[in-house]
């Protein structure tokens, strides 16, 4: 196993990893401090009994609730916009989210428009140090994954699509916790809590979580840090996402998909994605197709593209780029979905629209090989 107490230091993150630690939440919560915390999540959360947990364990810590369901997958500026009307009603001075990235990429999104003032799109990019020391302190956060997916419960990043144009933004601050940015004070990856995820989202999730150990091995701007969450990553998640589909019932395999989600959000935080994630977008924002579903049809092609400069960037992980690109294939087949673009509704009429907006993509400037539309579009075409 990963050194934990390495990884904490890294991300300034304080993890607990342990089955049935949404019993502690109030315990865990009431070291920070709070008397009122909004709780994001979504409705499905809530019919499984999660909420209900929660919400019994802050009680007993003598913690008032108030709880906001209204996030809904890839949340937009108008999930965020109920949420910050929720919490200038009730003033809370901390966020719990308790869902998916989705509902931890909401609560972080009300949070900078709650503390902070303006629109989401304020906080898009990577803005200075001078910028950030100007914006008044987040409030505390804890984050509760529900999935073993996006790593969002390590990162300083909310990904918010704008509701009217769709366009994905990813909004950050990097400052670290105890100075008041988006990481969380603290963050809880309970395996009891994804024995409910349904098959089909736990696959989509899983292979987002091993894009992500994938793409920061192979990005542009990794560093020695980044480099040492991938390959961890890499080496907890490749294992455990085979033994997670074929038994939902393993308690290990869900344990190590959350650790290896979380390390793979490490590295993120440390370094930057690429071109399988900047392709994702648009199919997602176009075509309504699950992200993690687009990431894992697009990340072997762009393996193989970014291997045909005659270097292997994914080196830490597989000497031989063709194996691992067959290896991530081989793993989507465990699903059971379809593995090819042309089954999810794309048609080649698509592809060149598809690649001018991938092209223009936050991560497309991160990737290994320069990419513009053109090669994009290449990228595409082998996946459909």
């Amino acid at each position: 196993m990963p050194d934990l107490s390495a990884m904490v230091a890294a991300s300034s993150v304080r993890v607990v990893l342990r089955a049935g630690a949404l019993e502690r939440l109030g315990e865990l919560a009431r070291g920070e401090g709070p008397r009122r915390v909004l709780l994001v999540t979504d409705p499905g959360l809530i019919a499984v009994g999660h909420i209900d947990r929660a919400v019994a364990a802050l009680k007993q810590a003598a913690i008032v609730v108030c709880i906001f369901d209204g996030v809904r997958e890839n949340p937009t500026t108008a999930h965020v916009a109920a949420g910050l009307a929720a919490a200038r009603d009730f003033q809370p001075d901390m966020l719990i989210a308790l869902g998916g990235g989705s509902a931890m990429d909401c609560a972080k999104g009300i949070n900078l428009l709650h503390c902070c003032g303006g629109k989401m799109a304020d906080y898009r990019g990577d803005p200075p140090a001078e910028v950030l020391a100007s914006r008044k302190p987040l409030l505390p956060m804890i984050l509760i994954p529900t999935t073993a997916g996006t790593g969002s419960e390590a990162q300083s990043f909310a990904l918010i699509s704008d509701a009217d144009t769709r366009v994905k933004m990813a909004c950050s601050d990097r400052r670290p916790p105890a100075a008041g940015g988006l990481r969380p004070r603290l963050a809880i990856l309970d395996p009891e809590l994804t024995r409910t995820a349904p098959r089909a989202v736990a696959a989509a999730v899983g292979i987002d979580a091993i894009s992500h150990a994938v793409e920061t091995a192979g990005c542009r701007v990794r560093t020695e840090a980044s480099l040492k969450f991938s390959e961890d990553a890499w080496r907890v998640l490749s294992g455990a996402f085979e033994r997670s589909m074929r038994d939902a019932s393993d308690d290990q395999a869900r344990m190590d998909m959350l650790l290896g989600a979380h390390l793979a959000g490490c590295a993120i935080e440390a370094s930057m994605l690429g071109a399988a994630h900047a392709c994702a977008n648009p199919l997602t924002a176009r075509l309504g197709i699950v992200h993690g579903v687009a990431v894992g049809l697009m990340l072997p092609h762009v393996i193989r593209f970014n291997a045909e400069s005659g270097v292997n960037p994914y080196a830490a992980l597989d000497a031989d780029a063709e194996r691992l690109a067959r290896r991530i294939e081989g793993l989507w087949g465990i699903t059971g979905a379809p593995p090819r673009l042309s089954a999810y509704g794309v048609a080649r009429a698509d592809l060149d629209e598809l690649a001018q907006d991938a092209a223009a993509q936050w991560t497309a400037g991160f990737n290994p090989r320069p990419v513009r539309a053109a090669e994009l579009r290449g990228v595409y075409e082998a996946a459909l």
